[in-house]
């Protein structure tokens, strides 16, 4: 993008207009920030999957496909995070308890998730793992299963081990340990995904 001075004079207004406009574009994500100079912000497509087989089968491909991204994802974020960023992945991780409903959970647990890979600090690999979890906060496969009436004392039973597995990562994340992010996310996937195709009705 033109700098502000040019867009001020380019259309005859204030910088100040100019610099409100911008920052209109930024929180719109249209235009977005890269040190002292802004581009326009290029997306991905919205990426709509209809579920090949069952509601199960929906979710193992969705936690096939969060293994392939979130586990380099995260292993490069713990490489690369800075000291803030490091802080902040354990603020919100310090937010897990076991007697979270599952709504505040899964809010929180993509909080969770979304602040780690955006310290990875590659923007492409970012918006890419978004909209993989965007397939599974609005799965209606992952609601059905956690919403059974049938299934929640095993959905809790998945909440507090889940908030157990958050701090575990965010522990290795702070001793700066890329190997344990590893380890610890995929250890966590793998249970999550096996209690929800194996343990839920």
């Amino acid at each position: 993008m033109p700098s502000e001075r040019e867009l001020s004079e380019r259309f005859e207004v204030a910088r100040t207009s100019v610099r409100e406009a911008m920052q209109g574009l930024v929180s719109m994500r249209v235009v977005e920030r890269r040190g002292n100079r802004s581009y326009v912000a290029e997306h991905l497509p919205e990426v709509v999957v209809e579920p090949s087989g069952d509601g199960k089968s929906f979710v193992a491909e969705l936690f096939e496909t969060r293994r392939v991204l979130e586990l380099p994802i995260f292993e490069m974020a713990a490489e690369r995070a800075t000291d803030e960023e490091r802080a902040k992945i354990a603020a919100v991780a310090a937010r897990f308890h076991p007697s979270l409903d599952i709504g505040e959970f899964r809010r929180l647990d993509r909080e969770f998730h979304t602040t780690v890979a955006s310290a990875c600090g590659n923007p492409l690999l970012i918006e890419l793992y978004g909209k993989v979890l965007d397939q599974l906060f609005r799965s209606v496969e992952f609601f059905t299963l956690l919403s059974a009436e049938s299934n929640q004392a095993e959905v809790a039973r998945i909440v507090a081990d889940s908030c157990a597995a958050h701090l575990h990562i965010a522990e290795a994340f702070s001793a700066r340990d890329a190997a344990a992010v590893r380890s610890s996310t995929k250890h966590h996937l793998d249970a999550v995904e096996q209690s929800m195709v194996d343990d839920l009705d």
